[in-house]
């Protein structure tokens, strides 16, 4: 079967769903088909690069969330992926965009680098959500303390977006760098960011210490679980 940017579009369409899309408009974002359907789409299209260019011109969100689903990252130069996520205004686009796309391109860390520090707080939040991932996975050459000492000084007053990254940030320097989690604690403690969030039963807070600690709990029973089975206790 031959895919067009027309008969996608009007699959979409047929998949709209006005109660996905009032859920998502609360959380300000505009998508309307259910993304385990959206998946499916894909996983029929498969992989086209160019498909995903053209379905990516429509502007459409929907199409959008496709596109990245089936466009091949490492095609995308940096200029590319720039000019998308500064023409990405909604958040799960911009999620996918991320974690799907560019943490998978070889420009991912002048990327990072270039979003950090921009003046837009929407392209930062990307630059600090690709920071994360660094703090977690490849540390080395990152000034932890620095990044501390930024997010004290600016994620309070943070456009909401923006907040959300580098609370993400600050959290997972608590949990997976142990010299610094005291102050990571105290850093949550003082700012109150997130504290009154509304958190569902069994999900962890995003509020960061309640976040590190309990992430820390886990690791720490885990590798206590896991210690005891190889010593046969």
């Amino acid at each position: 079967m031959t895919e067009s940017v027309p008969a996608l579009l009007g699959e979409l369409a047929d998949l709209h769903d006005a109660k996905v899309l009032a859920v998502n408009e609360r959380h300000g974002d505009d998508h309307s088909v259910n993304l385990t359907k959206l998946r499916s789409v894909a996983k029929r299209v498969k992989s086209n690069h160019a498909l995903a260019i053209d379905l990516w011109e429509t502007g459409n969100t929907d199409a959008r969330l496709l596109a990245l689903l089936i466009c091949k990252p490492k095609e995308f130069s940096a200029e590319e992926l720039d000019a998308m996520l500064r023409d990405t205004r909604t958040a799960k686009v911009q999620d996918w965009l991320v974690n799907y796309v560019v943490k998978k391109s070889p420009h991912k860390e002048t990327l990072r680098e270039k979003w950090f520090a921009d003046k837009d707080s929407t392209v930062a939040s990307a630059g600090w959500a690709l920071t994360t991932e660094r703090v977690v996975k490849s540390p080395e050459g990152l000034d932890l303390s620095g990044l501390l000492d930024t997010v004290e000084t600016q994620m309070k007053p943070a456009p909401e977006r923006l907040q959300w990254a580098m609370n993400e940030t600050l959290a997972n320097i608590g949990i997976y760098h142990g010299d610094l989690r005291k102050r990571a604690l105290a850093i949550g403690e003082r700012l109150e960011v997130l504290k009154d969030y509304p958190t569902p039963p069994n999900c962890t807070s995003p509020f960061a210490p309640i976040w590190i600690n309990e992430i820390v709990r886990r690791n720490e029973a885990a590798e206590a679980a896991k210690a005891a089975k190889a010593s046969g206790k």
